[in-house]
């Protein structure tokens, strides 16, 4: 494998990382905390370090088409975290989650597919295993039948997802981080804009603070991860990575909260470790 692939496939995985444990780390603040304000909270937090960051070295500004993107790309983030906290508090989290996760891949998949030509055969395969192992990965309630019923909200999470996973790949062409500061800013905005409108919600206990300035800080370095991982490697591939971070969060409740993985997780775990050899094969 080339040194640039090896390191897209490095920067796909990680950004699941980061996401699923800005994702632990926001379910559990969450659990004595409004969620809308664990959101705010944690968006705000993430996003001070990255503009200063990108202020003192993320060089010139870019063309402002690719700004635009970015934004663009931040709008449909923040509507598909909207619509899965909706579902999530709606739905059966066994089934929301995987169908969100899923979805999110699909559409980057088709069009990295007509952008970038087909994959290898091999790289195909551990597509189609990789979506199998997302679907498994994030059923923690394996023993309940599946419906087609309340499927909406999570299908528009994950195709907003997907859309926000397109606009970033197509903003991070030239740099990283400017475009990531305008979707994280557009997607503030629509944050603040529900906060001023909205019922006056009630402040996180000051401990939870430590927490959700983690969630934020992982969700920035997800976001990171994910457009160096579509700068230098397939869309595809690095949108169908990104969507192993359900594992993530599973694993770190594994580990930290001593809940057990379902034998159908042990699957995805035995599936998504199939796919990335069969992704990483030359």
């Amino acid at each position: 494998m080339m040194g640039t692939e090896l390191l897209a496939l490095l920067f796909g995985l990680g950004s699941a990382a980061s996401w699923g444990a800005g994702d632990f780390s926001g379910g559990l603040a969450t659990k004595r905390s409004d969620v809308f304000m664990v959101v705010i909270i944690s968006q705000v937090a993430g996003t001070v370090p990255l503009v200063i960051f990108t202020l003192f070295w993320g060089g010139a500004l870019p063309p402002a088409n690719h700004l635009l993107l970015g934004g663009i790309g931040g709008l449909f983030g923040m509507a598909g975290l909207l619509a899965l906290y909706r579902g999530l508090s709606e739905g059966r989290m066994g089934v929301v989650a995987p169908v969100t996760s899923v979805a999110a891949a699909v559409l980057p998949m088709l069009l990295g597919s007509f952008w970038d030509g087909l994959p290898t055969l091999l790289e195909m395969a551990g597509i189609l295993v990789a979506l199998v192992a997302v679907w498994l990965l994030s059923r923690t309630e394996p023993d309940q039948p599946f419906s087609f019923d309340g499927l909406g909200l999570p299908i528009l999470a994950g195709s907003a997802f997907g859309l926000y996973f397109v606009f970033i790949d197509l903003a991070a062409v030239e740099m990283v981080l400017w475009p990531l500061v305008a979707a994280r800013l557009a997607s503030m905005g629509i944050l603040l804009t529900f906060l001023a409108i909205g019922p006056r919600r009630r402040m996180p206990p000051v401990r939870q603070f430590p927490l959700l300035i983690m969630a934020g800080f992982l969700d920035t370095a997800g976001n990171v991860f994910f457009a160096l991982a579509t700068q230098i490697g397939r869309l595809d591939i690095a949108a169908v990575l990104a969507s192993f971070y359900p594992g993530t969060t599973a694993f770190l409740a594994w580990v930290v909260l001593r809940e057990r993985l379902n034998r159908t997780q042990w699957m995805g775990v035995s599936a998504a470790l199939t796919a990335l050899i069969l992704i990483a094969l030359p």
